[in-house]
């Protein structure tokens, strides 16, 4: 079987991508060696797992952060660099799977997370900056009712006020496409550059006394107390244990993986526009998601080129032709962009779960687990992290409030669930054209 953390690129390499290209690169760590041992040991040098360390870190624990790539490689650094507030479920939805008062619980974590990537950014002097609004776009006409309900239900009995609904006058305004009839424009949420942030939390952990080891692929876990982390190079014993592998998981734990799926995502880089240009196609600089099962999401760089992410594939491979695959949902949203050259193209592998609620569990007292964030974790996994810090020093209670969201395991199995999630999926896009 490949292995998902080399199947579509090279060890050690971040992939080509416009992030990678405006980032200020973090000197390479060294892979773990020999006999260690620590407080905690994280795997996983992602948002969930840098949070968690930098947390843990702050609280005085010996920490050891193990990536088998770099730091932020895998879907930290790639992915569409929105902050979302909000659960990746609806609050309608949520209240229906857990009820009310665990479902304003969650609400109010998501704000807290959103407030707490700010409040890093800020303390770290990041070379980002969180830029607001998230415009929500509806491309079918029968969906705006339901957005404009939404956003009086998070008026009314959320107390949220930065959440209002647009029409279809209104969104032609602020998106200069024909494919949308209206949505929420929320000025909570908002952008930043995801891998800038990734470095930044790197540099805070280090500086906070985090033992940082790359190229540290992890073999084994051995689940007794204390822990033993095995890699290639070194044996590392802990009192605790945190994995944030999200869709990189592997076959690392199978309670995670069977609940825990990875999926590819795509994303394009046009050429960059002119500020007159990149005001008319969307408006005030707010990132733009849709109501596709199979999302199309995009704002501009701070340089203004389009960063377009759109489609999914759902084995190892990625495609051959990453820009023509992605250059087609784009040019549904904006014909007027044809001639528009693009620079980059790059993928990245996320991790689902069936009801696209992240999956926190305790896999045994001493060793946590925080991933499956389903497209929805830039602020959601720098939360896990955090939570997952505030476990180990004796309060569970918000990590526990996140585990008591069921999350099922795939039909199937690990072995069946890719070929059984693409018949869905061709149901969804099917649906998508409805």
């Amino acid at each position: 079987m490949l292995d998902i953390l080399t199947a579509n690129d090279k060890p050690g390499s971040y992939p080509k991508s416009w992030y990678a290209d405006s980032a200020r690169h973090l000197p390479p760590f060294d892979p773990a060696r020999g006999e260690l041992s620590c407080d905690v040991c994280v795997v996983g040098a992602g948002f969930t797992g840098l949070s968690a360390a930098l947390h843990l870190a702050k609280a005085g624990y010996d920490v050891i952060l193990l990536d088998a790539q770099r730091v932020g490689f895998g879907a930290s650094g790639r992915n569409g660099g929105q902050v979302g507030t909000g659960q990746r479920v609806e609050q309608d939805e949520l209240e229906a799977m857990v009820g009310k008062a665990h479902a304003r619980t969650l609400w109010d974590l998501s704000l807290e997370s959103v407030d707490l990537v700010k409040a890093l950014i800020a303390e770290g002097d990041m070379d980002t900056e969180f830029v607001p609004g998230i415009l929500h776009a509806d491309h079918r006409a029968r969906y705006v009712p339901h957005s404009r309900a939404y956003a009086e239900k998070l008026q009314a009995e959320y107390g949220y006020d930065k959440i209002r609904a647009i029409g279809p006058d209104e969104i032609r305004a602020l998106v200069d496409s024909p494919a949308y009839h209206g949505g929420t424009l929320d000025m909570g949420g908002g952008h930043i550059h995801p891998l800038r942030y990734a470095f930044g939390l790197a540099r805070m952990a280090q500086a906070a006394g985090v033992r940082i080891f790359e190229g540290s692929k992890v073999d084994g876990i051995d689940m007794g107390e204390p822990a033993r982390v095995s890699t290639r190079e070194a044996r590392i014993t802990a009192r605790y244990v945190v994995l944030g592998c999200n869709g990189y998981l592997g076959d690392l734990d199978g309670q995670v993986a069977a609940r825990v799926m990875p999926i590819n995502n795509y994303i394009i880089a046009t050429e960059p526009m002119s500020p007159e240009a990149a005001e008319k196609l969307i408006a005030g600089n707010h990132a733009v998601a849709d109501s596709k099962f199979v999302i199309n999401y995009f704002r501009f760089s701070e340089d203004r080129c389009l960063l377009f992410g759109g489609t999914e594939s759902y084995g190892y491979r990625f495609p051959t032709d990453i820009a023509a695959k992605v250059r087609r949902p784009m040019l549904e949203i904006f014909p007027q962009l044809e001639q528009t050259r693009i620079d980059y193209a790059w993928g990245g592998t996320l991790g689902i779960t069936m009801n696209r609620m992240p999956h926190f569990a305790r896999l045994r007292g001493h060793v946590l687990s925080a991933s499956g964030y389903s497209g929805h974790g830039v602020a959601m996994a720098t939360l896990g992290g955090k939570l997952a810090a505030e476990t180990i020093q004796g309060q569970a209670e918000r990590f526990d409030i996140m585990a008591q969201v069921p999350t099922r395991r795939f039909p199937g199995g690990v072995a069946m669930r890719h070929p059984l999630l693409v018949l869905a999926m061709v149901y969804y896009a099917l649906r998508d054209k409805l």
